[in-house]
């Protein structure tokens, strides 16, 4: 398909940024140790200046607990020159459902905000049961590109 326009390319503003990790819920995490970066796709939500996230324990869980720096990045893609991208930079904090008063309020606000995505995330019917350690990253920079060759 040929092209009308050509594409325009450009920064997308905050608070669209901000929609876009609303309205979606599969990212992908990126984490490093040593001299190795991973990446891996995960489903997420989004819920005030944090992304919230249920992780399986093993080499990925010991990695972010000794290296919580990561990014983050979530697209929309209609087509080649048609589409929006964020990244978000910034710490990972697991979350406990023991602890102190401050702790346990966050784990459920971090549960009740899973479940607003996916009712059944941590109950008996969860259909991915593994995924038992939550984790938040706050988002501290947060990026967003935009592409569009519409008028």
């Amino acid at each position: 398909m040929a092209l009308t326009s050509r594409p325009r390319f450009g920064e997308l503003p905050a608070h669209d940024a901000i929609a876009l990790l609303g309205r979606n819920h599969v990212g992908r995490l990126a984490f490093t140790f040593h001299d190795r970066v991973d990446i891996e796709p995960i489903s997420y939500a989004y819920d005030e200046r944090y992304i919230y996230a249920r992780t399986s324990p093993g080499t990925k869980l010991t990695t972010m607990q000794h290296h919580p720096w990561v990014a983050f990045e979530v697209d929309e893609v209609e087509g080649q020159y048609d589409w929006r991208s964020v990244t978000v930079r910034g710490a990972l904090y697991f979350l406990e459902p023991a602890g102190s008063d401050r702790d346990r309020e966050a784990y459920d606000h971090a549960v009740e905000v899973l479940r607003a995505v996916d009712a059944e995330a941590l109950t008996a019917g969860d259909p991915a049961p593994h995924r038992t350690r939550v984790f938040r990253i706050f988002v501290d920079e947060l990026t967003g590109r935009q592409a569009t060759t519409s008028t």
